[in-house]
């Protein structure tokens, strides 16, 4: 299903609606656009399996620009909004596009991306125009709203985030199918786990260049749904949307929760959220005591997933799986699970290792990096492949991580994830976030050190540092709290919630070029 379907049976019904500004394009103005480029670009010469990238803010015009690709049998590229022009460049060029849609509000940024990727022929921007670039809206006009002879279906190439180097692509071949044959793994997942449909309304408050929220809006006008987007997540922002547009379902990641839960119950209470009924959330664990509180004031509703970009393997846990294993993020439901240790070798039930999963075949490489890709792969079975974290099954099956295996600090021959304890301090009411990482030390090699962000209005000083120490001590073990703490204005996490930990980690070890900002 696509919106070659659903624009001609509801064609006034919603597909995206703007959830500040109310705009919407309706599922036959989502069709009729999509259309119009997919022929220009047919025109230009774009042919199946060729690349085109995205650089847009959440626009309501995204949708059209990606559904174009999917249904003219193109590889797509999200760009990071937030990149500067010399790494918004490179992905270009690395994925080798050969046109690309960017927006007038980007145009700072953007205005030098023809130069830094020469090799793109065809430059497009939407709600304005600046040198080196066609208007959008003028480049289509004349594009038939017709369907293209052939729909093969076309797929996403994303990039990761480049916390630890160069981001690369993550590319899973074309299936061959055409467009309105392909549901695609997400869309199968959202029916079959969260029954999505085409009553869905469907919340989405993070960046539209993120793999979920893409594929998950996607997927979710595939099904006929509409689609709620957030141009920025903001905490009564969303609650204010789940109220007005009458929400269904929504995806959050776990720091969405702690800011929502963190606001003055005036703000939270004052809501009808009674339309919502699924609320998933992945990208990162989250906190056991931040979920329940979650459970306690939604109910349950709360289903989470664990996956990456990569879709080489997927958990899942409902509401009743959590509160009866809570900190798990659930069962495979694909792929087979397996833990092993550094060699390799697979452990029994609760003890960590690098968590694999196992496939027919490997699902997808690292674009112009094969030594990458190997990486990801065990040493002794190449469809088992690995997203770098660590993690345990329980006697019942259920996955639990404790961190990325590039976090853990080793102090004094000791392991220990930095996971545990931050789960542990964003409890404190003074702690708005946190972070902790290995510093050096002379005698342990490393040290915990937490790195917290304060809530509006409390004072960060001596003080508060030893009431956290001591809060810490009262939660986990004393060997893994932190030695020192420090404070910063506000961590540097990415607009999806990921933190960018190595930048943290590099500043305190020394490394050229790195900065907290």
């Amino acid at each position: 299903m696509y919106p070659g379907k659903w624009g001609i049976e509801c064609p006034n019904k919603a597909a995206v609606i703007h959830a500040v500004s109310g705009e919407t394009i309706t599922h036959g103005e989502l069709n009729g656009r999509s259309n119009q480029l997919a022929q220009l670009m047919w025109s230009r010469g774009l042919r199946p399996g060729d690349h085109m990238a995205i650089f847009m803010e959440n626009n309501l015009r995204y949708f059209e620009v990606v559904w174009a690709a999917l249904r003219s049998g193109l590889y797509i590229t999200t760009v990071n909004r937030y990149l500067t022009d010399e790494e918004a460049g490179y992905i270009i060029t690395d994925c080798e596009a050969k046109l690309v849609v960017a927006s007038q509000h980007l145009a700072e940024t953007a205005q030098r991306l023809p130069e830094l990727a020469p090799s793109c022929d065809h430059w497009l921007m939407v709600d304005g125009k600046i040198d080196g670039f066609e208007a959008y809206e003028t480049a289509i006009a004349d594009a038939p709203t017709t369907n293209l002879a052939d729909e093969p279906a076309g797929a996403t190439m994303l990039y990761s985030s480049g916390t630890t180097g160069r981001p690369k692509g993550i590319k899973r071949p074309l299936s061959g199918l055409k467009v309105h044959e392909e549901s695609g793994p997400v869309g199968a997942l959202q029916k079959s786990l969260w029954d999505f449909g085409e009553e869905t309304i469907y919340l989405s408050p993070a960046p539209l260049y993120h793999s979920a929220p893409i594929g998950f809006c996607v997927a979710a006008q595939a099904l006929g749904g509409t689609v709620v987007m957030m141009p920025k997540f903001n905490e009564v922002g969303a609650l204010q949307a789940i109220q007005d547009y009458r929400v269904t379902h929504s995806q959050w990641v776990p720091t969405m929760f702690t800011r929502m839960l963190k606001l003055p119950a005036t703000d939270r209470d004052g809501f009808d959220l009674s339309s919502h009924k699924v609320a998933v959330h992945a990208a990162a664990p989250c906190p056991a005591g931040i979920k329940q509180q979650m459970f306690d004031w939604w109910g349950p509703i709360l289903n989470e997933y664990y996956a990456g970009t990569e879709l080489n393997g997927l958990t899942h846990v409902g509401p009743e799986e959590w509160l009866a294993n809570p900190g798990t993020v659930g069962k495979a439901v694909m792929g087979i699970i397996h833990i092993c240790a550094e060699d390799g070798t697979e452990l029994p039930a609760n003890e960590p290792g690098m968590v694999y999963f196992e496939m027919p075949e490997l699902s997808f490489s690292y674009h112009n990096d094969a030594g990458k890709t190997k990486d990801a792969q065990h040493p002794a079975h190449p469809n088992w492949s690995a997203l770098g974290d660590v993690g345990y099954l329980n006697d019942n099956g259920f996955l639990f991580l404790t961190d990325r295996a590039t976090f853990m600090i080793i102090s004094g021959g000791v392991n220990i994830y930095p996971q545990e304890i931050e789960d542990a301090m964003i409890m404190h009411d003074k702690v708005a976030d946190v972070a902790v990482v290995g510093v050096p030390d002379e005698q342990m090699g490393e040290a915990v050190k937490a790195v917290v962000q304060v809530p509006a209005g409390v004072s960060p000083n001596e003080e508060l540092a030893a009431e956290l120490m001591a809060y810490a001590r009262e939660h986990i073990a004393h060997y893994k709290c932190p030695k020192s703490i420090d404070f910063l204005d506000e961590l540097p996490r990415l607009p999806t919630g990921k933190l960018y930990k190595r930048l943290l980690k590099d500043a305190y070890w020394g490394k050229t070029g790195s900065r907290i900002v």
